[in-house]
């Protein structure tokens, strides 16, 4: 049996992975370019699954209507799922995610991010192109015995926890689950926040730590902090970010994600207007530097995501439990029925 799935938000690094891996397993995709939304839901009917991407809306309208068109599962090709209704989709569609498909890469591509602002290399680039060989202005600091605070600390956090031990640096970490096993100082969101030349971000976005900084944060950080989100968007606040940076409080700021994404990343803009305020203030800054969600961007992360989005559709159809289905229970041990092997419903 062939089973069909339609592909959401599709651009083209992601078509050859998946036609490989997919006509290995039998599974024929239908590579839509627009995101998935109440309005182009209507393109997934007569398919068996969907698959979406970050910035795809999967809330409870667009959960109805997949369910009236019979839709079983919609897979994710992303680790992330705060842009899905997981209470909504409980008892009508297994929704499954991509939990690892390149650490490495997230956390190389945020020390690239730390080392650019820090030594100013984006700029330096600029100058010499200009035949400007001048230094003024590109001093930047030995990140050796400077402090970086890791929050999050699972496999993304870990790894760039490896990368800077091997800078030499001093690592705290805050994770609400702390690793017993991890060789690193566990310390209070507070104190890391107050003791860090540095901060990156490596964990997901839920409702308890959404805007996790803030205008309070920020006043408790070090003068001239350097903030690296690799995470989400919605770990910061855009605005409070901002200010920070106009009052010299912040030092420098690295953003592969941004809260009002959406509409925005992943597209050629450059021949609009950019409506986003806080945005465009933000790219003007001489000490931001702006990636649009590239992290994951890698040949070795392509290929870890197809192969793992189609082993979970795989799995759907073994009857096989997956340890990548989540739903709504999933953080709560005692309701978790996927602890007694069987799928979330």
């Amino acid at each position: 049996m062939m089973v069909k799935i339609a592909f959401f938000d599709t651009k083209q690094y992601d078509i050859p992975a998946f036609e490989e891996y997919g006509k290995e397993r039998g599974i024929k995709f239908k590579f839509l370019e627009p995101r998935l939304n109440s309005d182009t839901a209507h393109l997934a009917k007569g398919y068996d699954g969907v698959c979406v991407f970050v910035n795809d809306i999967v809330n409870k309208e667009v959960i109805d209507i997949l369910y009236s068109y019979n839709i079983k599962f919609i897979v994710l090709r992303c680790a992330g799922f705060n842009n899905v209704d997981v209470k909504a989709a409980f008892g009508k569609i297994h929704i499954y995610r991509v939990p690892a498909y390149s650490p490495y890469a997230v956390a190389e591509h945020a020390m690239a991010l730390l080392q650019t602002s820090n030594r100013r290399i984006h700029k330096a680039y600029i100058r010499t192109r200009d035949y400007n060989f001048s230094l003024n202005e590109l001093t930047g600091v030995d990140l050796h015995n400077k402090t970086i605070g890791v929050v999050g600390t699972g496999k993304i956090g870990k790894i760039f926890i490896n990368i800077c031990k091997g800078y030499g640096m001093n690592v705290v970490a805050y994770d609400k689950y702390p690793d017993p096993n991890l060789d690193v100082k566990y310390v209070s969101l507070d104190e890391l926040f107050s003791k860090s030349d540095f901060i990156s971000l490596h964990c997901p976005l839920t409702d308890e730590n959404f805007h996790m900084i803030n205008k309070d944060s920020i006043d408790h950080m070090k003068k001239g902090v350097g903030i690296i989100n690799t995470s989400r968007g919605g770990l910061i606040d855009g605005k409070a970010l901002l200010e920070g940076i106009k009052e010299r409080k912040v030092g420098f700021a690295c953003l592969d994600v941004y809260e009002e994404e959406g509409d925005i990343f992943y597209e050629d803009k450059s021949g609009h207007i950019l409506d986003d305020d806080t945005l465009r203030s933000l790219i003007s800054m001489p000490n931001v530097i702006i990636t649009s969600h590239q992290a994951f961007l890698t040949k070795e992360a392509l290929n870890n995501i197809a192969d793992t989005t189609t082993q979970n559709i795989v799995n759907f159809y073994d009857k096989k439990v997956c340890e990548n289905e989540v739903c709504y229970r999933c953080s709560n041990i005692e309701n978790c029925k996927k602890k007694r092997n069987i799928k979330c419903f």
